[in-house]
């Protein structure tokens, strides 16, 4: 049986600036570091992949800089693309702003990934055991989202479907976002997408309000509080809170792709979702230590941090107990 994670998203390139602070309007910043990095869906396929996940590109690449450098990263990171470039457009770009408190700004440009037709996917093939996973930038642009519903509509019954709604949420059209919400299997979105989703409320509130009125044939949705961790809530009426690590963060940038990538990755490896949870928050804990959008830590590395922080909350709770 097959172990695959099938991206259906979009990737495009990152240009990402540090600066101390976001400019004033009609005001100039000079960036104390650049880079060039790949971007967008190509995190949580790395954060997947690391983790021991064969991962399969179904989106569009483009044809130019852009395509050609996103190509050889995923030739890199063993990502196989099952799709022909785009022979009109190159791959789209997002200048990223980091600044001095981690925090990260974003200016996009949409690119071949932001055209998808049926005929493009027909070479994309789904087997059991797969895994499919579709973010909500490629269904907020025009140019893709009808037929991407369309595909995902038609999956097999048995294929589990996992869907980030990203920032952009607003900008999908509520039709769209319905058809494809009620396909879903796990739902993984931050506390804002949630209640753009379900409406306000506590978060064990909106998780059952989404499984309840929107996933309705979902296991479970995960709604993801950044160092706080993540609520864990399942259609069979199990909620947990999985609490975070504290790190010393340096760019949070890609770390919500990280932690959905760990998440379907523990899932397909046998986890139960609570497991799948905590090995997510430790995957998101590492990424934010390091620099780059894509710097999700390998298996080896996130089972080390969680056996240091288990040895830790040990010895703790013994030298608690011989000062009793």
């Amino acid at each position: 049986m097959s172990r695959r994670l099938v991206h259906i998203g979009s990737a495009v390139v990152d240009y990402v600036y540090r600066i101390d602070a976001l400019p004033a309007p009609g005001t100039e910043k000079t960036a104390s570091s650049y880079a060039r990095v790949p971007g967008g869906g190509f995190n949580m396929m790395v954060a997947a992949s690391r983790t021991g996940m064969k991962v399969v590109f179904g989106g569009q690449l483009g044809t130019g800089p852009d395509g050609d450098f996103l190509r050889a990263a995923f030739a890199a990171e063993g990502i196989e693309t099952l799709t022909q470039p785009s022979p009109s457009m190159d791959s789209g770009n997002c200048v990223a702003m980091i600044s001095g408190d981690a925090e990260r700004t974003f200016v996009s440009w949409p690119g071949a990934e932001s055209v998808i037709t049926l005929d493009m996917m027909r070479p994309v093939k789904v087997s059991p055991g797969d895994r499919v996973f579709t973010s909500g930038y490629t269904l907020s642009y025009p140019g893709s989202r009808d037929a991407l519903a369309d595909w995902i509509e038609a999956l097999p019954a048995d294929i589990p479907f996992v869907f980030d709604p990203t920032p952009v949420i607003a900008e999908i059209p509520r039709p769209i976002l319905d058809r494809v919400l009620a396909r879903t299997t796990w739902l993984s979105c931050n506390t804002n997408e949630a209640v753009e989703i379900a409406g306000a409320g506590d978060a064990q509130t909106v998780a059952v309000r989404l499984l309840s009125e929107h996933c309705l044939k979902a296991e479970g949705v995960v709604i993801r509080a950044g160092a706080h961790g993540c609520l864990v809530c399942l259609a069979d009426g199990g909620t947990r809170a999985i609490p975070g690590f504290a790190v010393h963060a340096v760019d949070t940038n890609g770390a919500g792709d990280t932690h959905i990538g760990a998440f379907v990755s523990a899932l397909s490896r046998g986890l139960s979702p609570w497991e799948a949870a905590r090995f997510a928050n430790a995957a998101a804990a590492l990424s934010v230590t390091r620099h780059g959008g894509s710097s999700a830590p390998t298996g080896h590395e996130i089972q080390e941090f969680l056996a240091l922080r288990d040895r830790a909350v040990t010895a703790q709770g013994k030298e608690q107990e011989a000062t009793t």
